[in-house]
């Protein structure tokens, strides 16, 4: 048989995979992550008919090149064009996730861990990350303080029962700032009273006791005879509610809430004549609020340290402010995720918790990863080994954009053309077969 019926077969064989392979990329030209894929072909063996000869000088003959005839064409390689990046598709959902760089999302299912850059992820009703599939995203756990440990990675929690709110936190501090006018229309001079004058300024503090309740504590300032001087006295303190606690403060009243019993100053508040700051006191004044004479059982002591050095007393409007730590306890009211793949919480009292990290996998070769569908990709002999642990996205230069998913690499333009190529290459190869035949029949007509 004619050699080149072989050879024109050999070319049809190939030229229907590099067709295949086209159709599978346009067919995943707007799947997510999806890499194209390219088709190279290579000549196969051949006949050598005559050997290369050199020059010979006692013969006078000079050099002769071989004589081979190809058999045909072969598969040369299909590879992945995995490192060029696709482009950007908005989605504006917080868990849709592009990654920049050459890293891969690592995600498992059954103990198995598999690799993708198609980073459409939503959460499960266990609270997981995961992708569509279920597969659980992977990375690092964060401690009670938020540090991450960049250990072995493992399925990544979002709104599991433990995450969904903070720790409440006591108020310990407070700090007053603002003008009191020595003027002010609250101060009313009066010879009876003991001090010389009735009425005064409030300032007011919002604290927290150690469960996370709200409340307002109110002072008194009230001035004195002796000049630039003030007595700073606690005459309240109620819940968010209004509940009256002001029993804590050791303030006591009668069945019609008339006070019998003030509380005791916190401090005596003194001015500097000539700059208006405070000279006295000269350290911050210590509160303690006594929560076991009330009704809540459950608390016993608080102490409050009182800053009042930010206090002035100048011939402007009398106005205060405070400033407290403590919080209530806080609700999870967002979740977002940093270009490092740091997962930050927001919550309801102020508190953004780092609760994780996504972590990226690199490889020596990723071209020589497998797709196993789904847009994933398992570790082979020729990619490199994954150590369980992974790489920060950003060590690499790399990062995570939210909101955005990385589109397919398919360039349709550059498909089409090698689809003509591929059509004309498959009829020119069956042309091979039919004059082949044609010759093959002139031959087997010599015997009529």
């Amino acid at each position: 048989m004619m050699r080149s019926l072989y050879s024109g077969v050999s070319g049809l064989k190939v030229h229907q995979t590099k067709m295949d392979v086209i159709g599978n990329n346009i067919a995943n030209v707007n799947t997510v992550g999806f890499k194209s894929s390219t088709v190279t072909f290579k000549d196969v063996f051949y006949q050598t008919t005559q050997s290369a000869s050199g020059p010979n000088e006692t013969t006078g003959t000079g050099g002769q090149n071989a004589k081979q005839i190809g058999l045909g064409v072969s598969l040369g390689s299909i590879s992945k064009n995995i490192t060029s990046e696709g482009g950007s598709q908005r989605t504006d959902n917080p868990f849709d996730m592009k990654l920049s760089g050459d890293g891969f999302f690592i995600v498992n299912k059954a103990g198995v861990n598999y690799f993708t850059r198609a980073g459409a992820f939503t959460t499960d009703a266990a609270g997981n990350l995961v992708n569509g599939d279920g597969y659980n995203v992977m990375g690092w756990q964060a401690d009670k303080d938020g540090n991450v440990i960049k250990d072995t990675v493992s399925k990544l929690t979002i709104k599991t029962a433990d995450k969904l709110q903070t720790k409440a936190a006591k108020t310990e501090k407070t700090s007053f700032t603002g003008n009191i006018n020595a003027s002010d229309s609250s101060f009313v001079a009066d010879n009876n009273a003991a001090n010389g004058y009735t009425g005064g300024i409030t300032m007011s503090a919002q604290i927290y006791d150690s469960v996370g309740q709200q409340y307002l504590l109110t002072f008194n300032v009230l001035k004195t005879k002796t000049a630039n001087e003030y007595t700073v006295t606690p005459t309240s303190l109620k819940s968010a509610d209004g509940e009256d606690y002001s029993k804590a403060l050791g303030i006591e009243k009668d069945a019609d809430g008339n006070v019998t019993k003030e509380a005791a100053a916190l401090t005596t508040l003194k001015f500097d004549a000539d700059t208006g700051a405070v000279k006295e006191p000269t350290a911050p004044e210590k509160l303690t609020i006594k929560w076991k004479d009330t009704a809540i059982s459950d608390l016993t002591e608080q102490t409050i340290s009182f800053d009042l050095s930010g206090l002035t007393s100048v011939a402007t409007e009398t106005s205060t402010h405070s400033t407290s730590d403590g919080k209530a306890v806080g609700k999870m009211t967002g979740v977002g995720v940093q270009t490092d793949g740091r997962i930050i919480a927001a919550y309801s009292n102020g508190d953004n918790v780092c609760i994780g990290q996504i972590a990226v996998a690199t490889f020596d070769n990723p071209a020589g990863l497998e797709a196993v569908g789904n847009t994933m990709y398992q570790t082979t002999m020729n990619s490199g080994t994954f150590d369980g642990i992974g790489e920060d996205v950003s060590a690499g230069g790399g990062s995570i954009t939210t909101g955005v998913l990385e589109m397919s690499n398919v360039d349709l333009s550059t498909e089409f053309t090698e689809m003509i190529t591929t059509q004309r290459g498959f009829q020119a190869n069956s042309r091979i077969i039919t004059v082949s035949d044609t010759m093959i029949e002139e031959l087997t007509n010599l015997k009529r």
